[in-house]
């Protein structure tokens, strides 16, 4: 194996490495939770679209978020996840009501609850 063959399968193995570590993180972060994951992803999103004054996006990425954050409370019991979900609910509900505005700041405190979810 020449020198150039092997610095490539290092470099790809290290990439491969990076990304395992990088999920794991992810998911340490959730709580080992993928829905929990998922739930922060779709919350951001939400977040983010409602800043942008997207209300119907933002109802859209609450909602999915708030499908993630009930399934993960049938697998983990915690105050923050439960309160996630009360602060989704709300985003859903200004969002349909076209608050942009509110919603997205009961988006961003669903993000910061869901990100305590041990």
């Amino acid at each position: 194996m020449s020198i150039r063959t092997t610095m490539k399968t290092i470099g790809v193995l290290g990439i491969l490495g990076l990304f395992v570590v990088g999920t794991w993180g992810s998911l340490a972060m959730a709580g080992a939770n993928p829905h929990v994951a998922e739930a922060i992803a779709h919350a951001e999103g939400a977040a983010d679209h409602g800043g942008q004054g997207h209300a119907d996006a933002l109802v859209e990425h609450a909602q999915e978020a708030l499908t993630h954050a009930q399934a993960a409370q049938k697998e983990v019991k915690n105050p923050h996840l439960d309160e996630g979900v009360h602060e989704l609910m709300e985003a859903v509900e200004h969002g349909k009501a076209g608050h942009a505005d509110v919603g997205t700041k009961h988006a961003k405190s669903a993000v910061m609850h869901l990100k305590e979810v041990k």
